[in-house]
């Protein structure tokens, strides 16, 4: 029995034995895997660090390159410039060859019928099958459906063949008013190098001073503003040249990233050679002004050049807007004409070599004494001026209609396009084509003028779009003294139309050397019939100001008889500026007054108030929301909102556009209709909204940074 029972003790420990030597491997194997899986977690994230760095450091170096290779264009400004071609007049004679007459679908005749083709149709049909009294009468009707086909096919050929006609004419008279205009242009030319041979100042003037504005040498950084006049007993150009100012050298040197804190230090530039390479360029662009000059001398009516060159800033003491002349030179030509400029150093050139002077210390505005000034010459004549010469610019509100229409052209074509106004009448809303010769962007454009103060409304947007398809035109411009609102934008976008505002015009024609400004001259006799729109008492403790005249209002309608609260956030981002922001029933307007609730009128079920130009300077984006009234519909949801859409009304109430927003759905009671975003002109644009919210108003407020108690 002992025996039997030491045996059985025994397999039992040896099995024993066996399983906790098992349970060992099996440690041992989930050990060695857990020490593989982790070499490779520690190697995947060297190697993962190892390319973060490595990205890093290459987009260190990429900013490096950028900032050396804007130093070496400053550095290599003179001899740049030396390699373009000279101005010639030959670069403004326009080409008289126009864009071929191409009328596209209307060039192919309309296919008439043919009777055999109708007969097959019977036939195929079993009508040949019957007997010779309906086989007749199936011949009959075989014959009378192509009468009515071939006469149908026969007054489309005709109708086309009308308005082949039509095309034709008015693309004969389009090209008849290219060709005048092209014509003119170059015989103006010609006139331009009869006076400058005569030594004509005025000629002079504008002729060399188009040679600098038009030049492809100076980088887009450096200003081009000139004043100009021609001394022709002296045979000498006097002129004002702007300077850059000393922001235009890279204060940083170079880039480096750190891996320690994983930031990148810009190591700056030192201020010694910051200075030094300021003082370079300066010197290298008073040089390259009068090289320019001299090169675009064909007519041989310059035997001197006098350039002071200044740079527009406020002045430390005054605080006031003021010109400090920072260099200056009298070239004679003989002088300059043995001057290497490619080899040269352009501060000892200018200095010593031209007996110019140069400010020592260019960066801290220490100014020298000018030389001879154009307006002790007579007869200034300046491009590229800034915005603040406004006694020396015309009005746009006031200008005569014709000649606002002539500047836009003129626009077009100091913009290398080839323009020319329509005539007065049968111009079909077009007041001036254009045609850009690019080979890919450019084509045919037809353009609308609107001398306008108040916002134009989307309907000439509209109306824009179908001249652009009616003329078969590539694209459409609409330009305007005044602003576009929200649904102009958007009827534009996607759409070959684009919108130029007057702030953007004018900064057009400054870029171009066009004159012009908004403001400052007579309020047309209409403006004062134009309604006052009567305002909305909303309770509020501290009443704002009345909103401005050009305030608009929207109107939001929706399907289903649900009860819905319509807010509105401003908000910068998608955080609202202040609680004081949000608008709703307890607090019907914005601390400025720019967005309020009021009374709507049928169809709108809920309005509001808004004075975009009036909105927070930090504000980008008024956002409009609704939500189930929880008082008057407890257990609604959005399922019942739908054909909605918000209504853009001017101040006195005629509808300018209408925005469609999204759906509600089931089981969300809370929803984004959509927001305005300003733009990066001022303007303001929509955008469908749609997203929804189960937790009613309160959910959606939490996602704005609004804290609901």
């Amino acid at each position: 029995m002992s025996r039997r029972s030491g045996g059985l003790i025994g397999d039992w420990a040896e099995a024993q034995r066996r399983q906790q030597r098992t349970q060992l491997i099996q440690q041992r194997e989930a050990e060695r895997r857990q020490r593989a899986y982790e070499r490779d977690v520690a190697r995947g994230q060297r190697e993962q660090q190892a390319a973060y760095r490595q990205h890093r450091e290459a987009e260190a170096r990429r900013q490096t390159e950028l900032i050396e290779a804007d130093a070496a264009r400053l550095r290599g400004l003179l001899a740049a410039g030396c390699r373009a071609p000279a101005f010639r007049t030959a670069a403004l004679v326009r080409s008289e060859r126009l864009e071929p007459f191409d009328p596209g679908t209307l060039a192919h005749p309309v296919p008439m019928p043919q009777l055999q083709q109708f007969q097959q149709v019977q036939q195929q049909s079993g009508g040949w099958t019957l007997g010779s009294g309906r086989r007749a009468q199936a011949e009959r009707e075989a014959h009378a459906r192509y009468t009515q086909a071939w006469q149908a096919a026969h007054a489309a050929e005709a109708q086309r063949q009308r308005q082949l006609a039509e095309y034709r004419q008015q693309y004969d008279r389009w090209a008849a008013e290219q060709l005048a205009g092209i014509r003119q242009h170059n015989s103006g030319l010609t006139e331009l190098a009869r006076a400058l041979r005569a030594g004509d100042s005025e000629a002079a003037v504008e002729y060399f001073s188009a040679a600098l504005y038009s030049s492809t040498v100076w980088p887009e950084a450096l200003p081009r503003q000139v004043a100009a006049a021609y001394d022709p007993a002296a045979r000498q150009l006097v002129l004002d040249w702007e300077l850059p100012a000393y922001g235009v050298v890279p204060e940083a040197r170079s880039v480096q990233y750190l891996p320690s804190t994983d930031q990148d230090k810009t190591k700056p530039r030192p201020a010694t050679e910051r200075r030094a390479l300021y003082r370079d360029l300066l010197a290298q662009c008073v040089l390259l002004v009068v090289r320019e000059l001299y090169a675009a001398d064909e007519f041989g009516v310059l035997d001197s050049v006098v350039v002071n060159g200044f740079v527009d800033c406020h002045d430390p003491v005054t605080g006031r807007e003021a010109q400090f002349v920072l260099a200056t030179v009298s070239a004679p030509r003989t002088a300059f004409a043995g001057l290497r400029l490619e080899q040269v150093s352009a501060v000892d050139c200018l200095v010593e070599g031209l007996h110019g002077q140069l400010s020592a210390r260019p960066d801290q505005l220490t100014a020298v004494r000018p030389g001879r000034r154009p307006g002790e010459v007579g007869g200034v004549v300046s491009h590229g001026g800034h915005a603040g010469d406004d006694e020396d610019e015309p009005d746009l509100f006031v200008m005569d209609p014709i000649a606002f229409e002539n500047l836009v052209a003129e626009l077009f074509r100091a913009m290398g396009m080839e323009a020319v106004t329509t005539q007065r009448s049968g111009d079909g809303g077009v007041d001036v084509e254009a045609l850009d010769p690019a080979p890919i962007r450019g084509g045919r454009i037809v353009v609308q003028v609107k001398r306008y103060r108040n916002t134009v409304p989307p309907t000439a947007v509209r109306d824009l779009y179908g001249t652009v398809q009616d003329a078969g035109a590539n694209k459409g411009v609409l330009v305007t003294t005044s602003s576009f609102g929200p649904g102009s934008y958007t009827f534009a976008n996607g759409k070959p139309l684009e919108l130029v505002p007057g702030a953007q015009l004018v900064e057009l024609l400054q870029q171009h050397g066009l004159r012009g400004r908004l403001g400052g001259g007579e309020v047309p006799a209409q403006r004062a019939a134009e309604p006052t729109p009567t305002l909305i008492a909303t309770p509020n403790a501290n009443p704002s100001p009345a909103l401005p005249e050009d305030h608009n209002v929207l109107g939001m309608s929706w399907s289903g008889s649900v009860a819905l609260d319509v807010c509105a956030l401003v908000c910068e981002g998608n955080r609202v500026l202040s609680e004081d922001h949000f608008v709703f029933f307890n607090n019907p307007r914005t601390p400025e007054g720019s967005v309020r609730a009021r009374a709507h009128a049928a169809p709108d079920k809920a309005a509001l108030e808004v004075a975009f130009d009036g909105l927070p300077q930090a504000a980008d984006r008024l956002v409009l929301v609704a939500a189930v009234d929880p008082e008057v519909n407890p257990d609604a949801d959005l399922a019942g909102f739908t054909d909605a859409h918000v209504r853009l009304l001017g101040a006195a109430g005629e509808e300018l556009d209408r925005l469609e927003v999204s759906d509600g759905r089931a089981g969300e009671t809370a929803l984004v209709l959509g927001s305005f975003r300003r733009r990066s002109n001022g303007d303001w644009n929509f955008v469908i909204g749609g997203k929804g919210y189960r937790g009613g108003l309160e959910d959606l407020l939490r996602e704005y940074g609004v804290e609901v108690g």
